[in-house]
């Protein structure tokens, strides 16, 4: 196992099968990416509103890497275990007219964060938000010749915008071209499911993640483990629908968990199904990055006896 560190200034902002990588690893090598700030830092410690009404947009997405990971060949999972996840000083929050899940919300608004050294993010009136930082983006390159944008999030994952992608979660990614050429950014201090404003607590910071293949099992969307809030529990495996449309998201990532319990568990389909109903919760993690939205299926670990 050998350790890789992609550097600040090493990044691009499209998804595109002939971006050349950075490094090349071996399963079981980690790496840690050094992550812009997703404005390309238009957005600093002194912005005002005014910064947000005059950003240059097509600077967003900043995405840091990709690598290579050898051996990965279309039809493999690519697995991404995160060892860790650090903000960096700072961070921001804003809304941005035409952007977000009301319109009604016009802007510009800018509130900074104070992240230096802290457990807690403070807002207005003595609220505190506790920092558990993620990547928001996520992803490989997909197939299709071309450059495509960062959002909105597909088959190869990207802009997922997962909260639950924090230290200790493991990220499961269909590999559609050799090597995989996975990259990541976009990282949030903190955020609630379904960021509904289109900004959580954006900065600058760090990632660490270890990667490893399973091959040859045609994976169709992303799914993951999280310890979840509770870290004496088990955990929850996650299945996600990706697409425009909520419901149908919400019955692919159904159809993905029931797969998974089927081959996993030895149910029937009707028997998982049924459990699904009874002991999964249907999360909407991103409802903002039009046209895609991401719905994952979550189901506690504690529930299955002991291997």
């Amino acid at each position: 196992m050998a350790h890789h560190k992609i550097p600040l200034k090493t990044f691009h902002y499209k998804w595109d099968r002939t971006h050349r990588p950075v490094v090349r690893l071996r399963p079981g090598d980690d790496a840690t990416f050094e992550i812009n700030e997703v404005t390309s830092w238009q957005i600093r410690k002194d912005s005002t509103a005014e910064t947000v009404k005059n950003m240059d947009l097509s600077k967003l997405y900043p995405l840091s890497g990709p690598v290579y990971v050898k051996g990965a060949e279309p039809g493999d999972t690519l697995v991404v275990e995160v060892i860790d996840v650090r903000a960096g000083e700072y961070g921001w929050s804003a809304i941005v007219e035409g952007l977000g899940l009301l319109p009604e919300f016009k802007g510009p608004y800018l509130h900074v964060w104070d992240l230096k050294g802290k457990k807690f993010a403070r807002f207005v009136k003595g609220i505190k938000i506790p920092i558990r930082p993620f990547c928001g983006v996520m992803g490989v390159a997909l197939p299709e010749d071309g450059s495509f944008d960062v959002l909105p999030p597909g088959k190869n994952g990207g802009n997922m915008d997962i909260k639950h992608l924090t230290a200790g979660a493991v990220l499961e990614l269909p590999v559609w071209v050799e090597g995989a050429l996975f990259s990541t950014g976009d990282l949030h201090a903190a955020m609630g499911d379904g960021e509904v404003c289109v900004t959580a607590i954006e900065c600058p910071g760090t990632a660490r993640f270890k990667f490893s293949l399973k091959k040859r099992t045609k994976l169709e969307w992303p799914r993951y483990f999280t310890k979840g809030p509770d870290r004496q529990s088990k955990g929850y495996y996650v299945t996600t629908g990706i697409g425009p449309d909520l419901m149908e998201a919400s019955r692919d990532a159904v159809r993905s968990l029931i797969r998974h319990l089927v081959a996993r568990y030895g149910l029937t389909e009707e028997e998982a199904y049924v459990l699904s109903s009874v002991s999964a919760d249907l999360r909407v993690h991103e409802v903002v990055d039009q046209p895609n939205w991401v719905v994952g299926a979550m189901i506690p670990l504690d529930i299955f006896p002991n291997p």
